[in-house]
């Protein structure tokens, strides 16, 4: 599970598409492809689109619901905090120090 989730946060197109359900959950296909074009002036096709929802979906970063002909997107952080559970372990001696 790990290797989809990193392979889903390291296309830049994807992680704007997470920044977008982060501003707001909830949206269609046509939805995102608006947003991404009109503040992110990126030309993406819808069909390029619904394939980086596919692997975000398939990291379990987007859950897909659907309301008679329209299919939702909506953003699920769970992975991530699998993630940051996994390794940011708390250090009883409080915060960390950095130190060269």
């Amino acid at each position: 599970m790990a290797d989809d989730l990193f392979k889903a946060l390291a296309d830049p197109t994807r992680r704007t598409i997470l920044d977008e359900l982060t501003q707001k959950s909830g949206q269609t296909l046509f939805e995102i492809c608006a947003r991404l074009s009109m503040k992110h002036q990126l030309g993406i096709s819808r069909q390029g689109v619904s394939q980086h929802l596919a692997v975000l979906e398939a990291a379990g970063l987007v859950e897909t619901r659907r309301e008679g002909r329209y299919k939702f997107h909506d953003l699920n952080t769970a992975p991530l905090r699998q993630i940051a559970d996994r390794w940011l372990v708390p250090h009883p001696s409080g915060p960390e120090e950095n130190t060269p």
